[in-house]
């Protein structure tokens, strides 16, 4: 399954090998990464590939990474790409 990470919030050292760690831990492969950083403001975009090998649930990992985020004061998404394409064609 094909799924999107937004991940907004301060810059700070670390964000990208955090969710990176995050996603290999959990068999989910980075496909592309689309990320600017904006007077101090980190904002990324990042398709993946979860692995029908993942011992982690899709929506665990969306839990995982919103709770990663809150820690570090980020707000991370991670969403199903079919759903993200229906709800963003307008």
């Amino acid at each position: 399954m094909k799924i999107v990470v937004t991940i907004v919030g301060k810059d700070r050292v670390g964000i990208i090998a955090m969710v990176s760690n995050i996603l290999a831990e959990n068999d989910v492969n980075i496909l592309n990464i689309n990320q600017n950083i904006m007077d101090g403001f980190f904002n990324m975009v990042m398709i993946a590939e979860m692995s029908d090998k993942s011992e982690m649930k899709f929506a665990d990992l969306q839990k995982t990474l919103k709770e990663k985020g809150q820690e570090l004061g980020l707000d991370i998404k991670a969403q199903n790409q079919a759903i993200f394409d229906v709800t963003h064609n307008v």
